[in-house]
């Protein structure tokens, strides 16, 4: 496994996203623990999965376009259940890591409109490295809510550093 694929999917330089996500109570994953925390770690989760969709459009040839405003990428509706939500995004960073092993998909280019830059363009490669990281930084904040809700580390380990 290459060490992108690792990034998003494995232990590269965190815990594995699948620990990270294990054993969250459905409840806990709508809990916000502190008034000043802007979002539970299901909104998280659903924030991480729909920017992975539109990446995977971008790397696919459909120039989906993004919100207008951040508050666009977080849910309206929190009603899909909570597993569904965490197997769609664990599912997706699947079919991210086998497309980091396609050495000639990750030189193709490919559009990545964005609000201001509607003819950004960069490789598939760039692409998953941009969603790797934006992903880290997300299960970064999901540790630290699963602290702040005194479910963490996860029963399979994780790390507690």
């Amino acid at each position: 496994m290459n060490e992108l694929a690792k990034a998003l999917i494995s232990t590269s330089a965190f815990a594995a996203p699948t620990s990270i996500l294990e054993s969250i109570p459905e409840a806990a994953a709508h809990s916000i623990p502190l008034p000043t925390v802007p979002h539970s770690i299901y909104a998280e989760v659903w924030h991480m999965d729909f920017w992975q969709k539109i990446s995977f459009d971008w790397i696919e040839g459909k120039p989906t376009p993004v919100p207008e405003h951040a508050s666009g990428g977080f849910p309206a509706n929190t009603s899909e259940p909570w597993d569904s939500v965490r197997s769609r995004f664990l599912n997706g960073i699947q079919y991210g890591a086998a497309i980091s092993n396609d050495l000639d998909l990750l030189g193709k280019v490919v559009a990545c409109p964005t609000v201001g830059d509607e003819n950004r363009k960069m490789s598939v490669h760039d692409q998953l490295v941009s969603l790797a990281a934006h992903n880290a930084y997300h299960l970064g904040r999901i540790v630290l809510l699963r602290q702040l809700l005194g479910i963490w580390p996860p029963p399979s380990g994780g790390y507690s550093w």
